[in-house]
Formats: C-alpha cells, structure tokens, sequence
C-alpha cells in the first residue's frame, strides 16, 4: 500500500533582479523556504541580451542548470568553456573552489532556465571542481497514464526508466513532467528524502483526497517527507497541459553556513574561503587576474 505525501506549503517565486540585468523567481533560499536539505537554493531564471552572470566564485556547492529555452555559455578559469541550449542540463562541482562566468548567448533572444544548488557532504567540501554536461538527447523519456503524461528522466527513476548516469555527488532525482488534460501520475520518490515540484506551466492538482491543492505556475510545492509517491493530476477541463519539475534529495546530516556563494560547515571556514579567494590560494590560485571572455559581453 503506497502512500501520497501531503503538501507541508505552496508559495509563489517573487521575481527579482541578479546578477548583471538578470531576473530570478527564487524560492528556495528564500525565508519561504530556508532550510531544506539538500537543497540551498532555485532560481527560475530569465535573463535578456546584456545581461547574465559574469566572473564569479564558488566554494562547497552543487550547481545544476536545466535551460529550458535559449543558450548559456559557460567559462571557468581552469580552461574549461562550452554551452548549453535548450533542454540541456549543466551539473557543476565547485568542491574547494572555482571561479567561472555564465552568460545567454547575445543573439537577441531571452534565455530562461532554472538553476538548483546543493548541498556538498561534508568530506567532499574540498574535492577538485568538476563539470558534467547532458545534452537534451540524451536524456530517456517516458509517457504514461495513456500518453496523457510525458515524462524526462534527468536523474532518477520513474516508471520503469532509469536515467542515464549520476550526475551529482549528492544523490539528486530530477523528472521534468508534462500533463495533458485528465492525465494523472504516480511518481514513486526515494523513502526519507525532501521533494518538491516548481510549477512551470497550467494547473496541476497535487495531494490526494482533502488535501488536493490546484497550483497555477511559478510556485514551489513542498512534499512532507513523509509517504511514498507523489500523486499529481490535470483537470478533464483544463485548457492546457500542466507542467513541472519534480526534485527529491537525500538530506545531509550537517550544519550550513552559508555566506554568498560560499557554502560551508562553520562559520570559520567562511572566513577561510573569503581570505582564500582575496589571497588567491588553497583552491583559487588559478584565480588572480583571470577574466572571462564571455564576460567581457556586458558592458561595465
């Protein structure tokens, strides 16, 4: 006998400025929804010609970047370039330090994606920093309930399917799930993990019996740990398809202390990270007088 988990809150992403000229709807990382393990941080970002996210550093994290129209170059100051477009996923292991610039292709189109940050375990806040890219074909599909449910494996399982590889340290499932109307899904989720659903497009009803709510796009669904799948439907009469991001991670046991996008145990490790970063040592030698070329784009 499998049980739905209830919803603990649903809230709307505010949108804000960041970064250079960017807007961000965040809801994790936000006094909404502060402290959930694994998870530090979402973005729903959009961002126009002449702005984006130039040089800038990282220590302690996960990044993970899914774009969802447009494109994203990438540089870091280890030589390492490249891009992603639309329905491709950028994971990213800042680990002891990196430093980096992310900006949407200046083509005159607006580039939209969602940016997650995670959690490192402990042991692994001083690992070398790591890139994986998945490129949208790559990623396994599967349709459901009749076809009325299409769902995009990014990691993870769901409905038999498996997704290509682990792309995180930290164990991450990401499902991007589309619903016609009158679909419904079970999605199974690993036991004890957090989860939530970042509603992107329609109406989608989550929860089961009493505790149905209908939630319209851009807000953020926060499952009870508690339960086994999370059940989630669109309206016979819904005029169009509901879509979402479903993510469930597995909650580290440790204190984070974060201080911009340095995230760290304690409060001295901050302190050490901020001294490493404005001395250029322990991990960000490669960092004094590097600049992007890609940065370079906007206009100071």
């Amino acid at each position: 006998m499998t049980v739905s988990r209830a919803i603990a809150k649903v809230f709307l992403a505010i949108e804000q400025s960041e970064g250079a000229g960017a807007r961000v709807r965040r809801s994790i990382g936000t006094p909404q929804l502060k402290k959930f393990s694994p998870f530090l941080m979402l973005d729903h970002f959009t961002s126009s010609p002449g702005s984006g996210f130039p040089d800038h550093p990282h220590r302690g994290q996960e990044t993970i970047t899914y774009l969802l129209q447009g494109a994203v170059d990438h540089e870091d100051f280890a030589g390492n370039a490249g891009t992603i477009e639309a329905g491709d996923l950028q994971f990213m292991t800042a680990g002891r330090g990196i430093m980096h610039a992310e900006m949407p292709r200046q083509d005159g189109s607006t580039t939209i994606g969602m940016q997650l940050w995670v959690d490192l375990p402990e042991k692994l806040k001083k690992c070398e920093p790591r890139y994986r890219d998945l490129k949208s074909k790559e990623i396994p599909t599967v349709d459901a309930d009749e076809g009325r449910v299409h769902i995009k494996v990014i990691s993870g399982q769901s409905y038999g399917v498996d997704s290509v590889k682990e792309l995180a340290y930290t164990p991450v499932w990401l499902l991007d799930i589309e619903i016609k109307p009158g679909g419904k899904v079970n999605q199974t989720l690993p036991s004890g993990w957090n989860a939530f659903a970042y509603t992107l497009d329609g109406g989608t009803t989550f929860g089961v019996g009493e505790e149905e709510v209908t939630v319209t796009k851009f807000h953020n669904v926060v499952f009870e740990q508690k339960g086994d799948e999370v059940y989630a439907k669109v309206a016979e009469d819904a005029t169009e398809n509901g879509r979402f991001i479903l993510v469930a991670g597995l909650p580290l046991d440790q204190k984070v202390v974060q201080y911009g996008p340095f995230v760290l145990n304690s409060e001295e490790e901050v302190y050490q990270a901020l001294q490493d970063f404005q001395t250029h040592s322990n991990g960000f030698e490669r960092a004094k007088d590097w600049k992007s070329e890609i940065g370079k784009q906007i206009a100071h």
